[in-house]
């Protein structure tokens, strides 16, 4: 199975994006991939503000990231584009730090017309990042996302929809597993 790690790039401590990231990878885990989810967040900030890139917690985070096989990113939508949080830590990695990689980009967002921060802001920064396969996209309206004490409750139709993209996620991870195991 593959090794995946789920990075969620929002600055809150009650974060709708990272309660969606740790759903996405219970249904991954679900699949028998070996998933590690990453807030940003709680990464040292002196280290990620002054690009401390050999700071302990920066590094392994970037190892847990060599070694993986497919990263999920996620952030809520700033600006018409992906945190600065997250920008700020993927500015640490190593220029060609998603090569080999199967990508799924996940955003949360207020309006239907920060969907475009995907196919604009996202996928151009992932491909910058030298991944091989960026999936399309989901995006989600944070109205469809609740977070209560039981974990995140995402609206039926929404729900639907998001998991049927990591499922095709998913798919693709094995299909390159498949593929790896026959070279």
């Amino acid at each position: 199975m593959a090794r995946i790690l789920a990075l969620a790039g929002s600055p809150s401590a009650t974060s709708r994006t990272e309660a969606v990231v740790e759903h996405v990878a219970a249904r991954l885990c679900g699949y028998g991939h070996r998933v590690a989810v990453q807030a940003i967040r709680v990464l040292p900030p002196g280290a990620l503000v002054s690009a401390d890139a050999a700071h302990p917690d920066i590094c392994a985070v970037a190892d847990t990231l060599a070694g993986a096989d497919g990263v999920v990113v996620a952030s809520p939508v700033y600006k018409a584009a992906y945190s600065g949080l997250l920008k700020t830590f993927l500015d640490l990695l190593p220029q060609y730090a998603l090569a080999g990689k199967t990508v799924l980009p996940l955003a949360t967002g207020g309006t239907p017309a920060h969907v475009l921060a995907i196919d604009y802001a996202f996928r151009p920064m992932l491909h910058a990042l030298g991944a091989d396969h960026v999936m399309r996209g989901h995006f989600l309206l944070d109205r469809s996302i609740a977070v209560d004490e039981h974990g995140v409750v995402i609206e039926e139709d929404t729900r639907g929809a998001l998991l049927s993209k990591v499922d095709d996620f998913s798919e693709s991870l094995l299909s390159s597993d498949r593929l790896t195991v026959a070279s």
